[in-house]
């Protein structure tokens, strides 16, 4: 056991869910893997839940036992093993270590029951429309990129609203400058309002507006999504801008937490949002 309280980082987290999915992928139980290596079996399946740092000696037998052979692979196990104590700063210092599927966004996304978003600028990914979806990502990328990758990520990004359908609950507070932000032109934008109006009404999807009146409050710093993951994991932040995306695990993400709180408080009811969001729909049409 470790000396001192161990928090559930995400390193740890995916790095026992990647070893979970190579076991079950070999169709072995845990019972089975304990008996072969000698390990104690609920202490395998700590560091599967990530309740326990793993060791780099125990991460090497369990990948030798499961026949996975993958050179660079190994290496970035066993480095996120080594550094399963780290939290924070994943691509500008731990880019090249981590699998990209951690990465990536909608890994925390599939695994969150709530998914909560301070927007100041654009609509969050899982509320956008195609064509608002697809003017957001042109303006991302460089003009040369083919046309056919563009439609691959729009597409992507459409998948991942499936996430709507399922039991985590998605909450976010917009600044009223991001429903008057004409992306896409009138027409795109009018669609796009409307969508989220019908949004609006879904009992697992809460949208508040931040009144163009209130002048200072909580997210004067800028846009921020926060992950409430399942218990006992901790809550994790993600901040994205032109240095980089961060990802800010606790204590410290308890600080989006409390700003998203007061941001909430500070923002229009759910009813009186819905109304705005309406009267800007009648403006445009």
């Amino acid at each position: 056991m470790p000396h001192k309280p161990f928090i559930r980082t995400l390193r740890a987290q995916w790095l026992g869910q990647r070893l979970r999915a190579l076991r079950e992928e070999r169709g072995m139980t845990l019972k089975l893997v304990s008996e072969h290596l000698h390990r104690d079996m609920s202490a395998l399946g700590r560091y599967e839940r990530a309740d326990w740092p793993i060791r780099q000696g125990d991460v090497i037998a369990l990948l030798d036992l499961y026949g996975f052979h993958n050179a660079a692979e190994r290496a970035r196990l066993l480095a996120l093993a080594e550094e399963v104590w780290r939290t924070d700063r994943w691509d500008e210092d731990y880019g090249d270590v981590v699998d990209a599927s951690f990465i990536e966004y909608p890994w925390l996304e599939g695994r969150a029951e709530k998914i909560a978003s301070y927007n100041t600028i654009l609509l969050p990914g899982l509320m956008q429309t195609r064509d608002y979806a697809e003017a957001v990502i042109r303006n991302a990328e460089n003009p040369e990129v083919p046309a056919e990758k563009i439609a691959r990520w729009v597409q992507l990004r459409l998948e991942r609203q499936k996430i709507l359908d399922g039991s985590a609950k998605i909450a976010t507070v917009l600044d009223e400058s991001v429903l008057r932000r004409l992306v896409g032109g009138r027409r795109t934008m009018c669609a796009q309002l409307q969508h989220l109006h019908e949004l609006a009404l879904r009992r697992n999807v809460e949208i508040r507006v931040l009144s163009s009146s209130a002048a200072l409050h909580a997210g004067m710093d800028g846009a921020f999504t926060l992950f409430a993951l399942p218990k006992p994991y901790p809550a994790v932040a993600y901040l994205e801008n032109l240095a980089g995306r961060l990802y800010v695990e606790a204590p410290r993400s308890m600080r989006f937490v409390h700003a998203y709180d007061r941001l909430r408080e500070a923002a229009l009811s759910t009813k009186e949002s819905t109304q705005l969001i309406a009267s800007i729909v009648e403006e445009l049409s």
